[in-house]
């Protein structure tokens, strides 16, 4: 009985653990939205006379906000559009992809994938900053003293954080839920007194408040619009840790812990500047009594750091799926964590957002400057979003046309409003977002270009198996003992590497393994499907390794194993030496070009940059003999 009432206790303390988790993995960046964004509708409002009216209609605006943007469209809706238990926008693609037949439709699916992503970029660099900043503003509520030192602090947090990346998140990781769990109560209870002292803020829940401060008001109600999307701010991260977490595990924590804490606040932060008008410079640290306000400013900071590395997480997950899929150049990729794959550490990418974020705090110096540039590369990616959905809908769920216009058509509409209220602040800081993601769009659309001009001329200049069988029949080419392996884009030609060392050094291993990885469009690939090899003529083996994008491609370990299956196509010893030969493909301008000479030189420059296929595929340096050739593009 004891070991049945264990067996039962167990999944549910797992379950317990996964909706404390998830908390603070997933809700950091919408859980504190509150410090800013009710303070700045407000602002966006202006000296409108009646404060009741602008009150009443922000706090109606941002709830059907939550509802319909969050609640329906993203957690009822989006998060079912998983690949094989992987969420996010570059998951998101691979499966809209796999849905469709025509190569047109494929190519200009994962164009609007890489616009989502490069906007998502564009997010990564602002969600830090104003979610630090404006916890840190709280000290200025309580005393004015502070001010001056209020950017050098928020510089001090995050420099801190982006300077702790490379040792992982496993250990600080374990406190992020309940801390959060913290601040979702707090900020709860905070708003809950000024509700029963001015129950008439619950009927804000009438769209009425809403629709009228937009229509009454015109341009007035498009600013306003465009603020209280600051509350969605995180709705891509329900989607994106999905990953990380069952869709049941974050929906149950939004609907009972999340959106009950995020209403009580709002509805509190209404009902305060209704009934204390002088609160609306920063209606969030004025729910706090005075003698509260540090404690609420420690535990906000440390919400907003929770949320920060939450955004520094998932951009380094984004980056390793784009170079899993060959949208970016390789990258040193370092797995911070021996039982999680998911916890990773890019330095190129680290010290980018680093340089990136401080940046802008020390530009924009508070979180209303940063406010205007927030939101536009949000609401662009949650339109990419919807336009991949419905892909899915249509071609993986099977939904009817008609079914999926009407779904579509609805959450589109709301998404082209808050994008168009967040494109009139383009020019007071909302274009450095969209000039960030419109450099690494370029970037993508360029290196996915290069590679594939690349490959063809690789292809053209190296020979088909029967020519290189004629070659190496010949007396000069000795056989000496030992494996090579040597590693290839093309299975069915012979690698740039092998041809250079068979014409330079007239040698040829015992036994040589022609190697070629391919990533798929799934996040893990399963072990019955994770090799392929078969036997060729004169002690070749053709091996193909697949891996998923959430997948390390460790090449030497998945080798090891497939060889240790004693496969009859693969008969090699796999405890024996093997050297692994790798060839590096230099590109150079090209007489004949198939790019632009801005792309040239951009692709050039990106390889240059590129992590070695040594280290992108764990493979010893010592086992390693390098070939390089000069390629025309």
């Amino acid at each position: 009985m004891a070991t049945e009432a264990l067996t039962k206790a167990e999944p549910q303390a797992l379950r317990n653990a996964a909706l404390i988790g998830a908390l603070g993995i997933v809700f950091g960046d919408i859980g504190t939205s509150p410090l800013y964004a009710y303070k700045e509708a407000l602002k966006s409002a202006g000296d409108i006379d009646s404060l009741r009216h602008i009150a009443f209609g922000c706090v109606s605006l941002v709830f059907w906000a939550l509802i319909i943007v969050v609640s329906i469209k993203y957690v009822l809706v989006i998060m079912r559009a998983t690949n094989d238990g992987e969420g996010g926008i570059m998951a998101l693609t691979a499966l809209a992809t796999n849905g469709l037949k025509s190569e047109r439709a494929k190519e200009a699916a994962i164009l609007v994938g890489l616009v989502g992503v490069a906007l998502f970029y564009g997010d990564c660099i602002i969600t830090p900053a104003i979610s630090v900043l404006s916890a840190v503003e709280g000290l200025e509520v309580a005393t004015p003293v502070f001010k001056p030192y209020i950017v050098p602090i928020a510089v001090g947090i995050l420099g801190g954080l982006f300077l702790l990346q490379y040792r992982g998140t496993a250990t600080i990781g374990r406190v992020f839920g309940p801390v959060m769990l913290v601040w979702f109560i707090v900020i709860g209870a905070a708003g809950l007194p000024y509700i029963i002292a001015r129950p008439d803020i619950l009927f804000a829940i009438h769209p009425s408040y809403g629709l009228d401060l937009i229509a009454t008001h015109g341009w007035i109600g498009f600013h306003v619009l465009g603020s209280v999307f600051l509350v969605l701010t995180g709705a891509e991260a329900l989607y994106a840790d999905e990953g990380h977490f069952q869709g049941k595990v974050i929906r149950i924590d939004w609907f009972a812990v999340v959106l009950p804490a995020l209403l009580l606040n709002y509805f509190g932060q209404g009902a305060l500047v209704i009934e204390y008008p002088e609160a609306r410079d920063n209606p969030f640290f004025h729910l706090f009594a005075d003698w509260l306000t540090y404690p609420a400013v420690a535990l906000a900071t440390a919400a907003t750091i929770i949320a920060s590395q939450a955004v520094i997480s998932g951009a380094f997950t984004v980056t390793q799926q784009a170079v899993s899929l060959g949208f970016m150049p390789r990258m040193e990729i370092r797995f911070t964590s021996k039982t999680e794959a998911s916890q990773i550490y890019i330095p190129q990418a680290n010290w980018i957002l680093a340089g990136a974020v401080l940046g802008l705090i020390l530009y924009f110096e508070s979180s209303s400057a940063l406010a205007s540039a927030y939101g536009l590369a949000v609401a662009g990616t949650m339109v990419t979003s919807t336009f991949l959905v419905a892909v899915v809908a249509r071609h993986v769920w099977g939904w009817s046309l008609v079914r999926t216009s009407l779904v579509i058509a609805f959450f589109l509409t709301i998404d082209l409003a808050f994008f168009g209220a967040n494109l009139i602040k383009f020019f007071e800081g909302g274009f450095l977002p969209v000039l960030v993601g419109a450099g690494i769009f370029a970037a993508m659309v360029t290196w996915r270009r290069g590679r594939s001009v690349l490959n063809q001329r690789i292809a053209r200049e190296n020979p088909p198996f029967d020519d290189f069988w004629e070659e190496i029949r010949g007396p000069d080419i000795c056989r000496v003992p030992g494996i090579a392996v040597y590693l290839t884009s093309r299975p069915d030609r012979i690698p740039p590497s092998l041809h250079l060392n068979v014409r330079h050094n007239k040698c040829l291993h015992e036994t040589v393994v022609l190697l070629t990885v391919i990533t798929e469009r799934i996040p893990r690939v399963p072990k019955e499907r994770r090799a392929f090899a078969e036997q060729l003529q004169h002690g070749f083996i053709r091996v193909v390794l697949r891996f998923g994008f959430a997948e390390p491609p460790n090449v030497p370990r998945a080798l090891r194993r497939v060889a240790a299956e004693r496969r009859a196509e693969l008969f090699f010893d796999p405890a024996a030496d093997v050297s692994y030969f790798v060839g590096r493909a230099i590109p150079v301008p090209s007489t004949s070009p198939e790019m632009s000479t801005v792309q040239e030189q951009m692709f050039i420059i990106l390889t240059k940059n590129a992590t070695t296929a040594t280290n992108f595929f764990c493979i010893p340096t010592e086992d390693v003999v390098e070939l390089g050739t000069f390629i025309e593009i």
